[in-house]
C-alpha cells in the first residue's frame, strides 16, 4: 500500500512516537473499547478487548461483529487473514505483529518483528508467517519463534511481496528491480529489472503477473520471463489499489490537479480479453482500497479512508443505497483485507483498532482450515466444576470420604416414592396408518423419533417467547417436542405430501370442508397467503382490485385481481398465487425491504415471520395505492374502476388513508405544523410495568395520537434542537389497519399481563351480575352459560388470554382530539344506534381479521389468519346469509368460535396484524364488478422479439367475425420449462419421497380453432418471455430451445405472460370449451382456474377407472393412425391431435349416448396397450391397428 499517496501525515510517521506514549487515553479513542485495559508504562495494551455488547448479524449482509485494540494509539499498517488457520494477523507502524483467533478475535500471539520499521506486508505459509518491512524479510512461527531472518540492502525500500508458488517469493519496492527469493535456501535467485520503478502492489492470475506502480500505471508481465506484455496508464497521479478477477482489472488512485493530487472517484476498469478499458465506474466514496468479493456475482468492495464502504458491480452502476459505514476509532482507515471464504472483512484504523465485519453470526475465514494449536493450560490440582442445572450429571464426580453414617441422600421410605420413567405414548400417526394382520400391526415410520431410541424428558422445558429460537435443524428424523403439544393441530404448519401422481391423489377436502378456496404453501414467498385472504374478504378491496387492469407487465394490483377471480371461481379447491408472487419478486422495493426470502430460509423458518408479514402489510397497501393511481390506461385495458376513484386519489387511499397533522414544538417556542397521511398504524406500548389495567383502546389512542421528544431541525434556532412532536387526526379511515409489533419478550409480557388483568375483571364482573350475595366459585362457571342458568355468559375458557375487543368506538372532538374506547353490544343502548354516527362524529369499528404468528419449534413457525367472512361471500358460495369466523391456515380452512380470534396464548400464538372495519362500510361503496377484459386482447399484437419476421409466423389471429361464442371448442396445449429442480429423499426401503416438486414456468401457449372453415389453424401461439433463470428447457418434451425466450435473439412470437393470460381469461369468461390432453397440469402452471364444465380433457375421456393414464402419442397412433412427438413435442401438433381425438370420441360414443359400446373400445385399447408395452412401433414395425381385426370389430360396433 502506498501510504505516501494516501495521507502525507502518515508517511512521516516516526516510530519514536510509540515509546513516548503516556498511559492515558487518546482523545480520539472510544473509551468503551478500553474497559478493564491495563496499560504498561510504555503505553502498549496488554489485552485486546472485543466489544461487549452482542450484535445481531443478518445473513448475507455485512455487519460489524467485533472490534479489538491491537496497540493503543499505534496505527495499523497491514492486516492479513491466515490462509491455513482461523486467524487474523495485524501489523503496526511500530513493527509489532498480533494475531487473533476466530470470529471472536481472541488474542492468540503477539511479538515484535522489527524494532524501528513498520510492517508493510504479511503472507501466511503452512509452517509460519512472512513479514516484510522496509529492508528486511522475516519468517516466523505463529507463536513468535524466528525461522529465518533475511536482511536486504540498506538502500532498498520494499513495499510488496507475492508468493508465486510454495517456495518462490517476489519482492518489490520503490527501486527499479524486483527480487526473486527461494524460501527453501533463503537466497536470492533472480533480479528482474523494471522499466517503471516503484512497484507497490503485485497480483497474479493464471495468465500474468500484475505490477502496480506509484506513477499510476499497471503492467502485465509474462509468468515465465517477467517481460512486459501490456501496460495500462490508469491514473495521472498515483495508484492507490487494484484487484483482478476473471477477465476484469479494476483500479483506483489519484489524479493530478492544479492544487496537487486528488482522489479520483472514477474506478478504471479494463477487459483483459480485449486488453482495453471499458466504461469507468463512478462511485460515491473516495476510493482508497478495493477488492473483488466474488460470491454470487463479481462484486467490488470500495473503501475510503474515512470509513465508507460501497458494494457495486464492476460493469454496472453504483447505488448510494449500497454504502455502509465502518466506524473507526481513529480518523482514518489504514488497511483492509478479505478472507478466503469471502465471509469476513478486516479493517485497521490509525488508532490501533481492528474491526471485523462478517455476513453471518458464525463466519469461517477459510473454506477448509486446519485445527489451531493452543498452549497447554496450567494444570492445577483442583476439583472439576459441576453444573447443577444438568439433571443427568452424575453426582459420583464429587469425591466424598468413606463413612458408615447415613447419607443425606438416603431418604427414608416414608418420605420417598418410586417414580419410574413411563414410555411415551405411541404416535397418533402410527395408530392412524396401522394395518393389522392378526394381532400384529404394521405402519410406516413417520420419522418423528430417532430409530431404536426413546428420548426421556425429566421435565417440560420452559417455553420462551424468542421467535429466533424456534428454528429447526433438520426436517427429517426430529424427535417430538413438548412445545408442539401446546400448539393446536389446526394451527400447525400444513404441508402437501406428494406421490407419483403429484397432487392428484392428495385429499385437500380433509383440510377444507368449506366452499372457500385455500392457498398452496409450497411456492417461494408464500408466507403472505394469510394476508392475501384478508384482502380478498374485504369486499370493497376485492371489487376494486378485480375492476382494475393496466398495461404494466408486473402490476401487483392486476395479478391480485386475477388471483381474486380464481378464489371466486373455486368451489373449495385450493389455488396458488404463483403469478402474483412472480410479479412480487420483480418489485425492487420488495427486495430492498427484505421481503424476498430465500428458499432455504423459508423452509427452515429462519426469517422472523411476524416482522416480515408486518412489513409486507405496509408494502402491499402502499404498492396498491400507487398502482391504482395510474389513470392513463388504453381503452382495451380500461376497467370499471371509475365508479370507485376520484381524480386525485385511489380508493385504497379512501379506504385506508388517515389524514394527520404533525406538530413540532421547539423549546424556543417556534411551532411547525405539516399535514401527512398514513395507511396503517403501529402499536406503541406504555413503559409502565406495574401490572395495572390498560384498555386496548387506551394503547390504540396513544399509538395514533403519538407524542414523543426527539432532536429535529429548528428554522428559528438554525440548528438541531430537542422538540416535542405530536400527531393529531384530521380524518379517520374506513378500514383501520394495525401492526402489533410484538417482536420481543417485553411486548409479549405486556399482552400476557393485560390478558390476565382482563380475565380477573371479567370473572369479577360476571360473578357480580349473577348474584351479589351468593358466594361464587370458578367451578360453578359452566352453569352460567347454560339455558338453565339465570344469564347467558361466556365460559371461563372463552375469557382466557383475551385483551382485544371485538369493537371499538372512535370519536373526533372539536379541538382536534380523539376519543377511543372499547365497545360492546350493550353500549348501543347508551350511545344510540350506529347509523347515527355521521351526525355525532362517532364511529364504531368492528374487528374483521387478525393475523397471528404461530411459534412452533418443530416446523419453524407459520402465519395464519382469523377472518370474519361476511354475508355476501356466504351468499355467493353457499347460498346462505350469515357471518362466521374462519381460520385460514394455507389450504386448511375451518370455522371457529369468535372468541378464538381474539385469544392469544403468548407462548405459541402471537398477534401480528389487526384489521378493524367501519360499521356499515359496504353501503358506502359501489360493489359491482365489471369484467375489464375486452375482446380486443385477442387481436394481433407486436412481438417482443427483435428478430421475429412475418415469415416465421405460426398462427393467424382471430378476425372480428371469428370471435368465439359460448360453447365453442378451442384446442389448447402448453409447454413448460423448469425453474427449480425437484427436491426428494430416498427412504430406507428404496422408495422415493418428494419433499418439494419442481417449479415450472409456462414457456409456450397454443390455441387452435375448434370449428369453422379454419378448424385446426392456431390463433394463439405465444412464447412467454421470462426474466427468471431457467434450469432446464426440457427441449425433448417441450421443443423449447435456449434463446427462444430471449427477446434479443429469439425468432419466435414473444409476449409477456400477462398478455397471454388476458387472452385465456377472456376465452374462459365468454364460456368456450377447452380441448386438450392433460389440461389440469397446464392450467395449474399457467395459474388459471377453469370451471370443470369448460374442460374436455382427452386424458380422462379415454381412461378406465383404476387404470393408468394413456399418452397422447399412443392415442394418436391407435385411433388416428398418426405418429406424433417423434423427436420433440410441438404444441400446435398436440392441440390439433387433441381436437381430432375429441371428434373421434364423439364418433365412437355416439355423442356420449352409448357408454357401453365405448367401454368395449376402451377395453380393447388397454389390451392393445399392454401387448405393445404402451410404446408406438417404429415405421418398419407393426402396421397400424386400423388394419387389425380387433380394431375392425370395434368400428363395427
Amino acid at each position: 500500500m502506498n501510504f505516501e499517496g494516501l495521507d502525507p501525515g502518515l508517511a512521516e510517521y516516526a516510530p519514536a512516537m510509540h515509546s513516548a506514549l503516556d498511559p492515558v487515553l487518546d482523545a480520539h479513542l472510544n473509551p468503551s473499547l478500553l474497559q478493564n485495559v491495563e496499560l504498561d508504562p510504555e503505553g502498549v495494551a496488554l489485552e485486546a478487548l472485543p466489544v461487549q455488547e452482542s450484535v445481531h448479524i443478518m445473513e448475507g449482509v455485512y455487519s460489524e461483529l467485533h472490534s479489538v485494540v491491537a496497540e493503543v494509539g499505534v496505527p495499523v499498517s497491514v492486516s492479513h487473514f491466515d490462509l491455513h488457520e482461523e486467524m487474523l494477523w495485524v501489523g503496526s507502524h511500530g513493527g509489532h505483529a498480533t494475531s487473533f483467533f476466530g470470529p471472536t478475535l481472541e488474542r492468540y500471539s503477539s511479538f515484535q518483528v522489527n524494532g524501528s520499521d513498520d510492517i508493510r506486508q504479511i503472507q501466511s505459509l503452512e509452517n509460519g508467517i512472512l513479514f516484510l518491512t522496509k529492508n528486511n524479510l522475516k519468517y516466523m512461527a505463529r507463536g513468535g519463534l524466528i525461522i529465518f531472518d533475511y536482511l536486504l540492502d540498506e538502500s532498498e525500500d520494499m513495499h510488496s511481496l507475492l508468493l508465486t508458488d510454495s517456495s518462490t517469493l517476489l519482492i518489490g519496492g520503490l527501486q527499479n528491480h524486483i527480487l526473486e527469493i527461494d524460501l527453501n535456501t533463503v537466497q536470492e535467485t533472480q533480479k528482474y529489472t523494471v522499466e517503471t520503478p516503484g512497484v507497490t502492489i503485485m497480483r497474479q492470475t493464471n495468465r500474468f503477473f500484475f505490477c502496480g506502480h506509484t506513477s499510476g500505471k499497471v503492467s502485465l508481465r509474462d509468468l515465465r520471463t517477467f517481460k512486459v506484455e501490456h501496460e495500462f496508464d490508469a491514473f495521472s497521479g498515483s495508484l492507490s489499489d487494484f484487484d483482478v478477477h476473471g477477465n476484469l482489472l479494476a483500479t483506483c488512485g489519484f489524479s493530478s490537479r492544479l492544487t496537487g493530487l486528488a482522489c479520483d472517484r472514477f474506478l478504471k476498469v479494463y477487459d483483459l480479453r480485449m486488453m482495453r478499458a471499458i466504461t469507468p465506474l463512478q462511485v460515491h466514496v473516495d476510493p482508497a482500497f478495493l477488492r473483488f468479493i466474488p460470491t454470487y456475482t463479481s462484486r467490488l468492495a470500495i473503501i475510503s479512508q474515512s470509513g465508507q464502504c460501497q458494494f457495486c458491480e464492476p460493469t454496472g452502476l453504483a447505488n448510494p443505497a449500497d454504502i455502509f459505514h465502518v466506524n473507526p476509532v481513529g480518523p482514518l482507515l489504514m488497511t483492509f483485507d478479505v478472507s478466503a471464504s469471502k465471509q469476513a472483512l478486516a479493517f485497521g484504523d490509525s488508532e490501533g483498532c481492528v474491526h471485523l465485519w462478517t455476513d453471518s453470526p458464525e463466519p469461517s475465514f477459510n473454506p477448509y482450515s486446519r485445527e489451531t494449536e493452543f498452549a497447554l493450560p496450567c494444570l492445577v490440582d483442583s476439583l472439576p466444576p459441576l453444573d447443577w442445572s444438568q439433571d443427568l450429571l452424575p453426582l459420583s464426580l464429587i469425591p466424598v470420604p468413606l463413612t458408615t453414617d447415613t447419607l443425606l441422600s438416603d431418604w427414608p421410605a416414608a418420605n420417598s416414592a418410586p417414580a419410574p420413567r413411563r414410555a411415551p405414548p405411541v404416535d397418533a400417526e402410527i395408530l392412524r396408518t396401522m394395518k393389522k394382520v392378526g394381532f400384529i400391526g404394521y405402519a410406516p415410520n413417520p420419522r418423528t423419533r430417532l430409530r431404536n431410541q426413546i428420548p426421556y424428558r425429566l421435565k417440560e422445558s420452559d417455553s420462551e417467547f424468542d421467535s429466533f429460537s424456534q428454528v429447526t435443524e433438520s426436517p427429517i428424523g426430529r424427535e417430538e417436542e413438548p412445545h408442539l403439544h401446546m400448539v393446536s393441530k389446526k394451527y400447525r404448519k400444513v404441508t402437501i405430501k406428494y406421490s407419483k401422481l403429484g397432487l392428484e391423489d392428495f385429499d385437500f377436502k380433509h383440510y377444507n370442508k368449506t366452499l372457500f378456496a385455500g392457498l398452496e404453501p409450497h411456492i417461494p414467498n408464500a408466507y403472505c397467503n394469510c394476508m392475501i385472504q384478508v384482502l380478498y374478504f374485504l369486499e370493497p378491496v376485492r371489487c376494486l382490485i378485480q375492476n382494475h387492469l393496466c398495461q404494466k407487465e408486473f402490476c401487483l394490483a392486476c395479478e391480485l385481481g386475477f388471483l381474486f377471480h380464481m378464489l371466486d371461481l373455486s368451489r373449495g379447491d385450493p389455488c396458488q398465487g404463483s403469478n402474483f408472487l412472480r410479479a412480487f419478486r420483480t418489485i425492487p422495493e420488495a427486495s430492498a425491504l427484505g421481503l424476498i426470502l430465500a428458499d432455504s430460509d423459508e423452509a427452515s423458518g429462519k426469517g422472523n415471520l411476524a416482522r416480515l408479514i408486518q412489513r409486507w402489510n405496509r408494502f402491499i397497501l402502499t404498492q396498491l395505492h400507487q398502482d391504482l393511481q395510474e389513470l392513463e390506461v388504453p381503452q382495451a385495458y380500461r376497467g370499471a374502476g371509475g365508479s370507485f376513484c376520484s381524480s386525485g386519489d385511489s380508493v385504497i387511499g379512501q379506504l385506508f388513508s388517515c389524514e394527520m397533522e404533525n406538530c413540532s414544538l421547539c423549546r424556543c417556542g417556534s411551532e411547525t405544523v405539516r399535514a401527512s397521511s398514513t395507511l396503517l398504524f403501529t402499536l406503541s406500548y406504555p413503559e409502565d410495568k406495574t401490572g395495572k389495567n390498560c384498555d386496548f383502546a387506551q394503547v390504540l389512542k396513544r399509538s395514533i395520537c403519538l407524542e414523543q421528544n426527539t432532536q429535529a431541525w429548528c428554522d428559528n434556532c438554525e440548528k438541531y434542537q430537542p422538540t416535542i412532536q405530536t400527531r393529531n387526526i384530521r380524518h379517520l379511515p374506513d378500514i383501520l389497519v394495525i401492526n402489533c409489533e410484538v417482536n420481543s419478550l417485553k411486548e409479549a409480557d405486556f399482552w400476557r399481563m393485560q390478558a390476565e388483568v382482563a380475565f380477573k375483571m371479567a370473572i369479577k364482573k360476571h360473578s357480580g351480575e349473577i348474584s351479589k350475595n351468593k358466594e361464587f366459585a370458578l367451578a360453578d362457571w359452566k352453569e352460567l352459560g347454560s339455558p338453565e342458568g339465570m344469564l347467558m355468559c361466556p365460559s371461563i375458557e372463552e375469557l382466557k388470554n383475551v385483551w382485544l375487543p371485538f369493537s371499538i368506538q372512535m370519536k373526533m372532538t372539536k379541538n382536534k382530539g380523539l376519543d377511543v374506547c372499547n365497545w360492546t353490544d350493550g353500549d348501543e343502548m347508551q350511545w344510540g344506534p350506529a347509523r347515527a354516527e355521521e351526525e355525532h362524529g362517532v364511529y364504531v369499528y368492528d374487528l374483521m381479521a387478525t393475523v397471528v404468528h404461530i411459534l412452533d419449534s418443530r416446523t419453524g413457525g407459520s402465519l395464519v389468519a382469523h377472518i370474519k367472512v361476511g354475508e355476501t361471500y356466504h351468499q355467493r358460495k353457499e347460498g346462505v346469509t350469515h357471518q362466521q369466523w374462519y381460520l385460514f391456515n394455507d389450504f386448511l380452512i375451518e370455522p371457529i368460535d369468535k372468541h378464538e380470534a381474539v385469544q392469544f396464548d403468548m407462548n405459541w400464538k402471537v398477534p401480528a396484524i389487526l384489521y378493524y372495519i367501519k360499521r356499515n362500510l359496504n353501503s358506502k361503496y359501489n360493489l359491482n364488478i365489471k369484467n375489464p377484459i375486452e375482446a380486443s386482447v385477442l387481436l394481433a399484437e407486436a412481438s417482443l422479439a427483435r428478430k421475429q419476421r412475418k415469415t416465421h409466423t405460426t398462427f393467424i389471429p382471430l378476425m372480428l367475425n371469428e370471435m368465439p361464442q359460448v360453447g365453442d371448442l378451442v384446442g389448447l396445449d402448453a409447454e413448460f420449462v423448469t425453474l427449480n429442480e425437484e427436491e426428494a429423499e430416498l427412504r430406507s426401503d428404496g422408495t422415493k419421497s418428494t419433499i418439494k416438486p419442481s417449479q415450472m414456468s409456462v414457456a409456450r401457449i397454443t390455441c387452435v380453432r375448434g370449428q369453422g372453415p379454419n378448424e385446426g389453424i392456431p390463433f394463439i401461439d405465444d412464447y412467454i418471455s421470462t426474466q427468471e433463470q431457467v434450469v432446464d428447457y426440457l427441449t425433448q418434451y417441450s421443443g423449447i430451445k435456449p434463446g427462444d425466450l430471449d427477446a434479443k435473439i429469439s425468432s419466435k412470437h414473444l409476449t409477456t405472460l400477462k398478455s397471454t393470460y388476458l387472452k385465456l381469461r377472456f376465452l374462459i369468461d365468454i364460456g368456450v370449451k377447452f380441448v386438450g390432453h392433460g389440461l389440469q397440469k397446464d392450467f395449474r402452471v399457467i395459474n388459471l382456474m377453469v370451471p370443470k364444465d369448460q374442460v374436455l380433457d382427452t386424458v380422462y375421456l379415454f381412461h378406465m377407472p383404476r387404470k393408468r393414464m394413456i399418452s397422447l402419442r399412443f392415442l394418436a397412433w391407435y385411433f388416428l393412425d398418426l405418429k406424433i412427438q417423434g423427436e420433440t413435442h410441438d404444441s400446435i401438433e398436440d392441440a390439433r391431435t387433441a381436437l381430432q381425438l375429441y371428434r373421434k370420441y364423439l364418433e365412437l360414443s355416439k355423442n356420449g349416448t352409448e357408454p357401453e359400446s365405448f367401454h368395449k373400445v376402451l377395453k380393447s385399447l388397454y389390451e392393445k396397450g399392454r401387448k405393445m408395452d404402451w410404446k408406438v412401433p417404429e415405421p418398419e414395425g407393426q402396421t397400424s391397428p386400423k388394419n387389425a381385426a380387433v380394431f375392425s370389430s370395434v368400428l363395427a360396433l
